[in-house]
């Protein structure tokens, strides 16, 4: 499926659910007690993380969507580090408080990457002001587009009925991440993601494909719900709605740990139905996004970076769309295998030959090729209030297309000179009547023992010139 990249900056989301904080600890076991039979695990070290709904918007935020988050916690200190860590993350967080409720934590104990044993903390099902977070979601419905419920079953979502009528009223789209067999607390959302084990709980025994997809369609129709997105872990992911069904085969190539995978499928989703993307193209990033998630430890997320990858189809595990922190990984191993590294820079505004052959002539001056973006921001402040024509994300997917570019990365200032200080590539590349002195990061370069090289453009081929030819100028 061709999918292009999503601006998930545009999307407003509300999240609800249960909230809680994941904590590790995490060592070695290298003996057993002599007080019982059970391993002794010498702690190393100590994480927390953010669990649980909060997950589910930690996702949505990692991706560049706008997200708040609502839900219930205690007057403790595990409420304080779960809200910390959220914000940190750029979550709005508007809790109800109750200061009798002990907030959800779970201890996970670790040893050489295994979980040895999971000890639960909380007072279930929750007690609070129900009226209070109904009035809590109403307040923050209008300007956004789509509301989450993930229910955990802890009793945040008692009265889920009541938020969802209120979710529609105010013409906001309805995902629920289901708990239960009671669906009919879900009627009329818009779209369920239950999984597999979850689903025929519901509707009983599938015997085959046939089956699974008549009962889903039925389940649909009894409670008015437009779309069923299941998930089945090795056997992939199934849209189903009433005229039609689209399946997915699953995408992980090593499955570590699922913990956490249903709340970065329901997140992308959300992105996508945020954007009014068909869902069949939002499951399809979503199936993405769950594989490399089971590929990571404990609760995760996936980032922007990766999923821009995956959506490629790594030509191997090296390439692509990377954050500034990747590519110094990248340049670090690139050179411990003696790779020479040359870099260039630009707009790239609407790609042409002129780009390409440049690009290729760059990339044969080494064995790897970085290309720098301006941000939208930085291209505006260089070319003016009408500039960009194409976006940052879509401007660096053509880019991370090309068989020639190895690595692509953005930077948000008028030149890349910070960057080029902070990389030290073995060779700038320039195109146009610059001189070696005059490119910015060329001074930091060449005093590191590298070079600065300028190519000439090719005759007849502009961005500008395109533009106005476009325009009939």
């Amino acid at each position: 499926m061709l999918v292009t990249t999503p601006e998930f900056g545009a999307a407003r989301i509300i999240v609800i659910g249960d909230v809680m904080l994941d904590r590790y600890w995490s060592g070695q076991a290298l003996r057993i007690s002599p007080e019982a039979p059970v391993p002794v695990v010498k702690v190393k070290a100590i994480e927390d993380r953010i669990g649980g709904a909060g997950n589910v918007a930690l996702n949505i935020a990692k991706l560049g969507g706008k997200v708040t988050l609502l839900g219930v916690v205690g007057n403790d200190a595990e409420s304080e580090i779960l809200k910390q860590l959220l914000e940190a993350e750029g979550v709005d967080c508007d809790f109800v408080v109750e200061k009798s409720l002990r907030s959800i934590c779970k201890l996970r104990v670790m040893a050489q990457h295994q979980q040895l044993i999971r000890l639960d903390f909380e007072d279930t099902p929750i007690k609070f002001n129900r009226d209070a977070l109904n009035k809590t979601l109403i307040k923050h419905l209008p300007g956004n587009d789509v509301v989450v419920f993930s229910d955990y079953g802890k009793g945040t979502l008692a009265d889920v009925s009541t938020h969802i009528i209120a979710a529609r009223q105010a013409g906001v789209k309805v995902l629920v991440d289901p708990k239960g067999v009671d669906y009919q607390r879900y009627a009329r959302a818009d779209l369920i993601t239950p999984n597999l084990a979850e689903l025929q709980a519901v509707v009983g025994a599938c015997e085959n494909e046939q089956h699974l997809i008549e009962k889903g369609r039925t389940l649909l129709v009894r409670y008015q719900i437009p779309a069923l997105l299941l998930t089945r872990g090795e056997a992939g992911m199934t849209l189903i709605q009433n005229d039609q069904v689209h399946s997915l085969p699953a995408q992980a190539k090593d499955v570590f740990d699922v913990t956490g995978a249903g709340d970065t499928v329901i997140a992308v989703m959300a992105l996508g139905v945020s954007l009014d993307m068909p869902l069949a193209e939002s499951m399809y990033l979503a199936n993405l996004a769950g594989g490399i998630v089971v590929g990571k430890l404990g609760t995760s997320t996936v980032s922007l970076q990766e999923l821009m990858r995956a959506m490629h189809g790594d030509r191997d595990s090296l390439y692509g769309i990377v954050s500034e922190d990747e590519l110094a990984k990248l340049f670090a191993r690139a050179k411990a295998h003696d790779e020479k590294i040359i870099m260039t820079n630009g707009c790239f505004d609407l790609l042409h030959a002129g780009h390409v052959t440049y690009l290729e002539q760059a990339k044969a001056l080494g064995d790897r090729l970085c290309v720098a973006v301006n941000s939208d921001a930085s291209v505006k402040q260089l070319k003016g209030e009408s500039r960009p024509i194409n976006g940052l994300q879509e401007r660096m997917t053509v880019l991370a297309a090309l068989a020639c570019v190895d690595w692509v990365v953005a930077f948000s200032e008028e030149t890349p000179e910070r960057l080029y200080c902070k990389l030290l590539p073995d060779v700038i590349v320039k195109g146009g009547d610059y001189s070696p002195g005059q490119v910015a990061g060329g001074d930091c370069v060449i005093k590191a023992g590298g070079e600065v090289k300028i190519l000439q453009f090719v005759d007849g081929q502009s961005t500008t010139a395109m533009i106005n030819k476009a325009r009939g100028a």
